[in-house]
């Protein structure tokens, strides 16, 4: 079954290069064949709640201190505030540097897309977000998707199962079944993966051609050699000096997940792999169960440039350039706006609308500027949100001791391969038999 999926992914690659050439030759066609992707996305995005469910009540109800899973979400949340710091500063340089926005002009059309995008992307107080946290039921989270209400209903669960002590264990015997359930649906939907990235990239040639991209490929080329020098440089390097890990191994060990992404554009897509990717590679059921969900809504790294690019590009771009004040003053406002729309398809370019609505509204019109060829930032944004976050976890497992750097080491040098059929260790996955000691489903993982 492991050999079997290499043809998989090999079938993606060749699903991507004919969605291309589809897109350019027959862009009609190519745009039609838009829903097979987004009804890939849609199934993965199906098993998002259930997956994240399991994992973190197992990690947390497999604790036996509370204080252990406030320690995890603490750093993890530290870390994030820090590097989505990082990450605006960068940007900021970068736009500041090239002056990609000089010369371009605003059309109707543009204008027209630009107040479309400001519409979805209204900015959400904090009030709302947190209160938006809270599900209407306790059930209502796995139906409506929302990571974060999963999120607060999992770590209640877990607390509540870490309460009950040995009573608790036949309920995380059963929620272990139940992910092994969940998962083995994850590795079948995984075959329609050729099909999704087939229909995505030739919907979104085919509607932005190559005319669309030539005017703007300064700002789409800085961009993506930003985000190039954030993962390589500045993650690679914490990677390097916190865990001893060399960050070219890491992202060559999750090499199918970039690939996900990047036909999908969506790092969604690869949220339940990389969990269980990291697990696999030493990092603790609790730790990689609340960085992993916590990171796809407040470690943005990719978005945090993105805004930050495109808000110069777009303030140079319509003539009204802003002073460096208040370049401080509007990313500030949009990194704390970009929380309340993560999770969001399209976040970035919606986040980017309504930020500009309600704090700098003149600025608006130049989001059509950039609306032809967000796709393709997109894509950009969400291998950089997805390596950061693998970093992030690791880092996380470094300093709260839930990290095995030998098992790292040796997962990474190929001895130990990951089992694609299943997403998960079967040998160390299995319930434990009738006569085996119930204590054991409460001890740290």
């Amino acid at each position: 079954m492991r050999d079997r999926t290499r043809y998989l992914y090999l079938a993606v690659i060749v699903a991507v290069l004919a969605g291309i050439v589809v897109g350019f030759v027959w862009p009609d066609v190519g745009q039609a064949l838009k829903p097979l992707g987004t009804g890939f996305v849609a199934l993965i995005k199906m098993m998002i709640s259930p997956i994240i469910f399991c994992t973190i009540v197992l990690g947390v109800g497999s604790v036996t201190k509370a204080a252990s899973v406030g320690k995890v979400g603490g750093l993890a949340l530290g870390y994030f505030l820090v590097m989505s710091t990082v990450a605006l500063v960068i940007g900021l340089v970068v736009g500041n540097l090239i002056d990609p926005g000089s010369g371009l002009h605003l059309t109707a059309a543009a204008k027209e897309a630009a107040a479309a995008e400001a519409a979805k992307g209204e900015a959400t107080n904090t009030v709302d977000f947190l209160l938006g946290i809270i599900p209407t039921t306790l059930v209502s989270a796995f139906t409506e998707g929302q990571v974060l209400q999963t999120l607060l209903v999992a770590l209640l669960t877990g607390f509540a199962l870490q309460a009950m002590g040995p009573k608790g264990a036949p309920v995380l015997t059963a929620i272990g079944h139940i992910q092994r359930l969940v998962f083995r649906i994850l590795a079948m939907i995984m075959w329609a993966a050729p099909v999704g990235a087939f229909g995505a990239i030739a919907a979104v040639v085919g509607a932005t051609g190559v005319d669309a991209l030539k005017s703007l490929a300064v700002i789409m080329a800085a961009f993506y050699l930003t985000c190039a020098l954030f993962v390589g440089v500045v993650l690679g390097a914490l990677l390097w000096l916190v865990a001893r890990i060399n960050l070219w191994s890491l992202l060559r060990y999750l090499g199918r997940e970039f690939l996900l992404i990047l036909s999908t554009s969506s790092s969604e897509s690869a949220l339940p792999r990389l969990i269980a990717k990291m697990e696999h590679m030493g990092v603790s059921r609790t730790v990689a169960g609340i960085t992993v969900p916590t990171g796809y809504s407040f470690n943005l790294d990719g978005t945090a440039i993105y805004l930050t690019m495109a808000t110069l590009f777009i303030a140079s771009a319509t003539g009204d350039p802003l002073r460096f004040g208040e370049q401080l003053g509007l990313l500030l406002f949009m990194m704390i706006a970009s929380k309340g729309a993560a999770g969001v398809t399209g976040a970035g370019l919606a986040t980017l609308a309504g930020g500009l609505q309600s704090h700098r509204p003149e600025l608006v019109d130049g989001v059509g500027l950039i609306v032809g060829i967000d796709r393709f930032m997109s894509e950009a944004r969400a291998l950089t949100n997805f390596a950061g976050n693998a970093v992030a976890t690791v880092l996380v497992g470094t300093w709260t001791g839930g990290f095995d750097r030998e098992r790292a080491l040796q997962v990474l040098a190929g001895q130990d391969p990951f089992d694609e059929a299943t997403l998960l260790d079967e040998d160390e996955r299995e319930p434990e038999p009738p006569t085996a000691p119930a204590d054991r489903e409460m001890s740290p993982v």
